[in-house]
């Protein structure tokens, strides 16, 4: 039929699928300063509207929450060389915590 394509079987094509969920921050165990962070939107026009920061690494995003960032600006006022970093997460939730450590 025009306009189709054979890709891959079924079996094929879920043993290579990768969700595109959005990681966090916290599974890296090294975060360069230097990375630009890009802010996604979300179901964009409704009333459920929301926005997050990220940043991609090896094509895959990672959230920002925004106590990293605050934290992170206090740690460059007394280090403003900083290149690296890293973030431990605590709890979940609404009772989870972020702590950004310099490397």
């Amino acid at each position: 039929m025009i306009g189709e394509k054979t890709m891959a079987s079924i079996k094929e094509s879920a043993n290579n699928y990768e969700s595109t969920r959005t990681k966090n921050i916290a599974e890296l165990t090294k975060v360069s300063t230097s990375l630009e962070i890009i802010e996604r939107v979300f179901k964009e026009g409704t009333a459920d509207e929301f926005r997050i920061n990220v940043i991609v690494v090896e094509g895959n995003d990672y959230r920002v929450p925004s106590t990293v960032l605050s934290s992170l600006k206090e740690i460059l006022a007394i280090k403003p060389d900083l290149e690296f970093f890293r973030v431990t997460k605590t709890g979940s939730d609404l009772q989870t915590k972020y702590t950004t450590i310099p490397l």
